[in-house]
């Protein structure tokens, strides 16, 4: 199998995969790319990124990352790569100027989209929801069973494949289909393509849920529209790389400017860990711009190392990107490349390092730590109360405590849930899906809000 940009570019929006196109209005000046941009930043759940986590919740440090200022960033980045691999690829005579207009548009939109569906607090809102599901004994699961692909679409829950479900169906206006995005950016905001019972630690793009049962027929007509197939679009990889460029690199920044790390600490890391080119290249970088005021002192100076060094490992990473993307177009076109490509290219040992100093000096720092267990007991407390609301649930009864906590929840998941049963899921499961809707539509700041509001009093 070999991959087409002209089908995997297709211009066909989800809805018209179900029922025929009325025609593309006169007065558009937009491609249809465009518009997916445009609907992303318009769109509700893309400003509520304002108040969820990346790394620090709750934060009061305006300066500090929000889910919103890394997915501009990743946006960014990912149109300055594509920008440049289309140019390449434009040279190779692979694609013509407007599929290359196209390839940066659906990088910079995916930038923006590709943490949607995350919960509130980041992966340990991710934990709180698997560890809700995992605890629940006897009936609980019914008729599903514990390792039905049902069930694991919950135990196994996946803020990725959240991500498709929110785009193509929560997002109610006038139907069920969500934003209504093109199938080209749907394909390339597939991060994962595994079911949640295909799972395979092994494979790269399968060690995580793609997508969820419900939305298993769209990624399937998804895929026939773009021919992927069960591989990756190629702009998911570009995406991704440029996901772990920003994160891994921002972290270490917020991390001395919140005063959690210190800058000497991180310094003597990178020396002691990764002393190939691109560590020389960044530290060459940082010393060039930092020689150029020499009254900087004490936080001033780590404030401005900081600064520079995310400059410079964002330019060595990027550039590593597109050199490793030419090398291994072809496997990637061809559906055999199951790497990543930041981890593949020169800049892999220099990231590596980076995620490691991450994951051992900045997200177990004990503020931290007290914020993700307190948020991980308001996740699972208001997921039990919305279960008996939802499971409970009697039209007859209207004052009832049950229909009460039902009243509480989102108007637009409630169609959802309502509508779900043409799609022929069972009610068990379709009750479960709408308390992790409900739930991972939420702020850090309105789940902590509303669970005051009704455990506190």
């Amino acid at each position: 199998m070999t991959l087409s940009w002209d089908k995997l570019l297709s211009e066909k929006r989800i809805r018209n995969l179900y029922i025929p196109s009325e025609g593309k209005n006169q007065q558009e000046h937009r491609t249809e790319f465009e518009r997916d941009y445009d609907r992303a930043i318009f769109c509700s759940p893309f400003r509520r990124l304002h108040d969820k986590a990346q790394v620090f919740p709750l934060e009061p440090n305006d300066t500090i990352r929000t889910r919103l200022a890394h997915s501009l960033e990743v946006s960014t980045i990912a149109r300055d790569m594509s920008k440049t691999i289309a140019k390449w690829l434009r040279k190779e005579k692979e694609i013509n100027e407007e599929q290359a207009e196209a390839i940066q548009v659906i990088a910079a939109t995916c930038g923006l989209l590709h943490d949607l569906g995350n919960p509130p607090f980041g992966h340990a809102g991710e934990d709180a929801i698997r560890d809700w599901f995992e605890k629940q004994e006897g009936d609980f699961w019914g008729e599903l069973g514990k390792k039905s692909q049902f069930a694991k679409d919950f135990l196994l829950f996946e803020g990725n494949a959240h991500t498709i479900r929110l785009l193509s169906k929560l997002q109610w206006l006038t139907d069920e289909y969500g934003l209504n995005l093109t199938c080209g950016t749907m394909s390339a905001l597939c991060k994962y393509i595994a079911a949640s019972n295909e799972i395979k630690d092994d494979v790269h793009e399968c060690k995580k849920v793609g997508y969820f049962a419900s939305e298993s027929s769209l990624i399937q007509r998804i895929r026939e529209e773009t021919g992927t197939g069960n591989t990756r679009n190629p702009i998911t990889f570009i995406v991704e790389a440029c996901d772990d460029i920003a994160y891994s690199i921002a972290d270490i920044e917020d991390a001395i400017k919140k005063g959690i790390v210190n800058r000497k600490d991180i310094e003597d890391d990178l020396k002691e860990l990764c002393q190939d080119k691109i560590y020389q290249d960044v530290t060459q970088g940082i010393s060039c711009i930092l020689k150029k005021d020499e009254s900087l002192k004490g936080r001033d100076y780590d404030y401005a190392w900081a600064e520079a060094f995310r400059v410079h490992a964002i330019v060595q990473g990027v550039s590593a990107v597109i050199n490793i993307f030419k090398d291994k177009y072809n496997e990637i076109m061809s559906g055999a490349y199951h790497g990543e490509l930041l981890k593949d290219s020169v800049a892999g040992p220099f990231i590596g390092v980076c995620k490691k100093i991450g994951a051992t000096r900045v997200y177990p720092a004990k503020t931290n730590v007290k914020l993700e267990l307190m948020g991980r007991k308001v996740i699972q407390d208001l997921m039990t109360l919305f279960w008996e609301g939802i499971t409970k649930y009697n039209p007859v009864h209207k004052a009832s405590f049950p229909n009460k906590i039902y009243s509480l929840l989102s108007e637009n998941y409630r169609k959802a849930f309502e509508g779900s049963a043409r799609q022929g899921l069972s009610k068990k499961y379709c009750q479960m899906q709408f308390v992790t809707d409900y739930i991972c539509g939420m702020t850090d700041t309105f789940a902590c809000s509303l669970h005051k509001e009704l455990m506190n009093g």
